[in-house]
């Protein structure tokens, strides 16, 4: 796949039995100008996002998008953000992740409505173009995805299935009245003390050159704290900074990209990149200056204060990103359950997924997951979970 001519359609499958056409274009941007349709974008499933993603992350995989077409009316249904990649000689379709997005699903033409019969449809005309990809694909692995009316691939999994889910914080349009359901955290104090300090300020950064700098200080930060946790940090190498980087520039002039940074004479205190649709927000990375900062609870404190800038915006839903910290509890998230799904179109494939529906079976035991998660370390390295 890596090898093929940049944007040159490389695959197409039609089926009158399911009513859908499905091309396979390996470059973003022509696959985008094919699908000339607009879409019903989650803060994900944005232009903007995919842009930035396939920019960095095209050396990491093979882009491989999928354009869904109506097989009766020729009008476009779904473009599907998709790359191949080899793991251990089994090549695999998955969505354009590599862990990085959050939530994962196709993008759907403004006023497509597909009720579970033609959602089954459009997964089997999918799943029957894929197995006539040249090279063969080994394994379709499809995961963190959320359900509902945007999302048709998730009837392929069970729901909840992911061992991850997100984290949504429904606001009324009295934020004092939010503010006062989470007054145990005692957010008012923090301010109080972080306010002691000359020059104490919370900004929304306008501007493409400061946000930036307050991204290189954000990898600073949270590369220190993995640091002192004995844990690695990535999100600062090459392609990861050229994907947020690109990210802010192509999306913060825009509207779609959010900086924020808690600031004081003495510099940058905490930090909040996320992203904004609708009238939703997600929250991608945070950060804070450290045991020196802790008295003020300084990511806690960002976080009240995007949410209630961005309230003031006309925001009401707020996403605390996947991850099942206890604070985010305390901030009143509820959970998103999210959906994984894999299929082998080959023997090749049959173990990983045989692999992956054991462990969506032993999450619900969790002393057992983790047991066997610590067998199948040694078997299957690399793995995430």
């Amino acid at each position: 796949m890596a090898s093929l001519e940049a944007g040159r359609l490389i695959g197409r499958v039609s089926s009158a039995a399911c009513g859908f056409r499905v091309d396979f274009v390996d470059d973003w941007k022509r696959a985008v100008a094919r699908w000339s349709g607009a879409g019903q974008e989650t803060a994900f499933q944005h232009p903007l996002w995919f842009e930035a993603w396939y920019s960095a992350f095209s050396s990491e995989a093979s882009p491989l998008v999928a354009i869904v077409t109506d097989s009766v009316t020729e009008r476009p249904v779904a473009l599907i953000p998709l790359i191949v990649r080899a793991h251990h000689g089994v090549r695999i379709v998955e969505f354009a992740d590599l862990n990085v997005t959050d939530y994962n699903a196709p993008i759907l033409r403004v006023g497509a409505a597909l009720d579970v019969a033609e959602a089954r449809s459009m997964c089997q005309a999918l799943v029957a173009a894929l197995r006539k990809l040249p090279g063969k694909v080994d394994l379709i692995r499809l995961r963190k995805m959320p359900g509902g009316q945007f999302n048709p691939l998730a009837v392929l999994g069970r729901s909840g299935s992911s061992s991850l889910n997100g984290n949504i914080i429904a606001v009324g349009d009295d934020f004092e009245a939010y503010r006062n359901s989470i007054k145990r955290m005692q957010l008012p104090r923090s301010w109080r003390v972080f306010s002691r300090h000359p020059g104490a300020t919370f900004r929304m950064i306008d501007t493409v050159d400061e946000a930036l700098k307050i991204v290189d200080v954000m990898d600073q930060q949270q590369q220190t704290r993995m640091g002192k946790l004995g844990l690695a940090f990535s999100l600062n190498d090459s392609v990861h900074a050229k994907f947020y980087r690109d990210l802010v520039r192509r999306g913060l002039p825009e509207g779609y990209v959010v900086v924020a940074a808690l600031t004081c004479d003495e510099g940058v205190v905490a930090t909040v990149l996320g992203i904004k649709q609708g009238g939703s927000f997600v929250f991608l990375r945070i950060s804070n200056g450290g045991n020196g900062w802790k008295n003020c609870s300084p990511s806690r404190l960002i976080i009240e204060r995007t949410m209630a800038a961005l309230h003031a915006q006309g925001l009401r839903r707020f996403d605390l990103s996947i991850g099942n910290y206890p604070f985010k509890r305390r901030f009143g998230a509820v959970q998103l359950r999210l959906t994984d799904a894999s299929i082998a179109l080959t023997w090749r494939g049959s173990p990983y997924a045989w692999r992956d529906y054991a462990a969506q079976s032993l999450r619900r035991h969790p002393r057992l997951a983790a047991f066997v998660g610590r067998l199948l370390r040694g078997r299957y390295p690399g793995e995430e979970e």
